[in-house]
């Protein structure tokens, strides 16, 4: 999971006033918010050499389901990808309730890094299946990238070069509202399943390889704002990559970009 789209997800269920409950639906919604993190973690591994990240997005969605949006960040240090140091997505979807207080997502994502690296962008598909039971709010996801250059070792052998494969990534998130009060606990956890190489820019320019990733956190609504903090980790032990290194490491200490780690967020919705 990238930590932004818990932030992201938060930040949108408080776009709406408990007033707007009353008024008809629109058929149109747009809505959208921007965020700051201590750290931009793409799957549990930083995208910001372990730094702040600003990011922001907005979503049109039409009242039969389809849905549009983008969404951005600053990108630092080990895993940008030159250029303007930016990713830049862009989605489309198709979001329904298919049974009371449950939901289902089919949608693709297009990652785009603004005059990056050459063979950078690269487009996903997902579905997510959402439901609730009691204060508990569950979602599960498949995000499958088919094979692509971009997710494809990129070492300097003939045989890697032009090379294309795909990635498969499995999730689930769990959130619940503590009673009487407004903090949001949530939980993820997810599994990424790619080329043999860890990403992005270790031996491909996709995040990809063969590891999990989870999270544990709280989330404290505050009108607008919601102030967040989240444990981040994955299982790539520094012997899983050692033959990256320098580059699966922080330019200031040298330390693993995918070891644990304590995000904070601000986040506010519009």
């Amino acid at each position: 999971m990238k930590y932004r789209l818990a932030v992201f997800s938060a930040l949108l269920c408080t776009a709406t006033p408990a007033f707007a409950q009353e008024e008809p639906p629109k058929p149109i919604t747009v809505s959208g918010g921007v965020a700051v993190v201590s750290d931009y973690r793409f799957r549990g591994v930083s995208q910001t050499d372990k730094q702040i990240a600003v990011q922001g997005g907005v979503s049109v969605a039409h009242e039969s389901g389809l849905y549009i949006g983008t969404w951005g960040s600053n990108l630092a240090g080990w895993g940008t990808f030159g250029g303007a140091n930016l990713e830049l997505d862009l989605y489309a979807g198709f979001k329904k309730e298919v049974a009371s207080g449950t939901t289902i997502d089919v949608g693709l994502t297009w990652y785009m890094y603004p005059g990056g690296a050459d063979l950078t962008d690269f487009a996903e598909p997902y579905v997510k299946l959402g439901t609730t039971i009691g204060p508990a709010s569950l979602l599960a996801g498949v995000a499958y990238a088919p094979k692509q250059k971009a997710l494809g070792n990129f070492s300097n052998t003939p045989q890697s070069r032009g090379q294309s494969q795909d990635n498969l990534y499995i999730w689930g998130d769990a959130s619940v509202g503590i009673p009487k009060t407004p903090l949001t606990a949530k939980v993820h956890l997810g599994h990424s399943n790619g080329n043999p190489g860890l990403g992005p820019n270790g031996t491909s320019v996709a995040p990809t390889g063969d590891y999990f990733d989870w999270s544990a956190g709280l989330d404290y609504v505050l009108g607008p704002v919601t102030l967040g903090v989240s444990y981040v980790d994955t299982d790539i032990t520094k012997a899983k990559s050692a033959y990256l290194l320098p580059n699966f490491s922080s330019t200031k200490n040298g330390s693993s970009i995918a070891g644990p780690t304590v995000v904070f967020s601000v986040s506010a919705a519009f």
